[in-house]
């Protein structure tokens, strides 16, 4: 890997990081990290999967960002959380695995299951998630890791069981009852990360195995169009495609070999944040302003110049 730092493929770069920009190590010697999520109410959540539980970082309001916070844990979860965000009414939003469901925490504390089954059968291993705008939820999800063992040829029943890997849509209802769940996509060989466009009509998903990123216009009653190849990663770097964010502007931030990759709304590659280990997910910090970045084992800071795509 390159050493940590500011790399342009296009002066458009520096509209959007400074040239020296620091990557700021917040903390580290966590299990895995995931998932950084600000809070409109001045904290920073991030999820330590091998854990078992959602980490605080708070700041206070006459510190500057990122440092000066307190590390306490939020909650302990049962499951393994992965991929965490709010909805309108700033109840967190958490993807699960072992076992793979997404939950909503309730503002009393308590955990309502919004999915995990898929028309009788588990859904896997939930990673990301993303609150979209007329109250519905995308999430990706892929097999669990017990569901790759290998399975004696001519096994149909045994094939047919097995979760597969899908973009899935939780619409939003008023109805009281079993919450409806739809297979959105199916394109992406392994989808991790998922975000919006800064006007909620496309969402974009990283493909871990196709190693590129998918822009899914989005219809007016919310379902995916067919999606299209918006960017790739043709980089032998450690690290795979994961988390995704926009800024007000359309711009791409994701999680790639060697770093955060930034590409224009048309997906040119305009340049990488090289982080000192392989990024798994990024988020925005305090008033949607600099982006907060997981690794597996530790959480970065590096301050931006252009608003984020506010999606709660």
């Amino acid at each position: 890997m390159r050493a940590p730092g500011i790399y342009a493929n296009h002066t458009d770069l520096f509209d959007l990081v400074g040239r020296r920009a620091p990557i700021v190590k917040v903390a580290d010697g966590f299990g895995r990290l995931t998932g950084p999520l600000f809070s409109r109410i001045g904290y920073l959540l991030f999820s330590d999967s091998r854990g078992g539980r959602i980490c605080q970082w708070t700041i206070p309001p006459w510190e500057e960002e990122p440092l000066g916070g307190r590390l306490t844990t939020y909650r302990v979860c049962t499951g393994e959380p992965q991929g965490i965000t709010f909805d309108h009414q700033g109840r967190l939003l958490m993807c699960e695995r072992n076992p793979g469901r997404v939950v909503r925490l309730e503002k009393d504390g308590s955990a309502t299951v919004l999915a995990e089954y898929y028309r009788g059968r588990p859904l896997g291993a939930p990673d990301d998630l993303v609150y979209n705008i007329d109250g519905s939820i995308f999430f990706s999800a892929v097999p669990a890791p017990e569901s790759f063992q290998v399975r004696p040829p001519g096994d149909r029943q045994e094939a047919a069981s097995m979760p597969r890997p899908a973009v899935y849509r939780i619409p939003r209802s008023q109805i009281p009852g079993p919450i409806r769940l739809e297979r959105a996509s199916g394109e992406c060989g392994r989808p991790t990360g998922v975000t919006l466009g800064p006007w909620q009509n496309r969402l974009y998903v990283a493909d871990a195995r196709q190693r590129n990123i998918r822009a899914h216009p989005i219809r007016d009653d919310g379902t995916l169009e067919q999606g299209r190849v918006f960017a790739e990663f043709p980089s032998q770097d450690p690290g795979i495609p994961g988390g995704l964010k926009t800024d007000e502007q359309g711009h791409l931030y994701a999680c790639g070999p060697g770093g955060l990759w930034v590409f224009s709304p048309e997906g040119a590659h305009l340049g990488t944040i090289a982080t000192p280990e392989p990024p798994t997910n990024c988020g925005w910090g305090r008033g949607f302003r600099g982006l907060y970045i997981t690794t597996g084992r530790s959480l970065y800071f590096v301050g931006t110049k252009v608003p984020g795509t506010r999606t709660y």
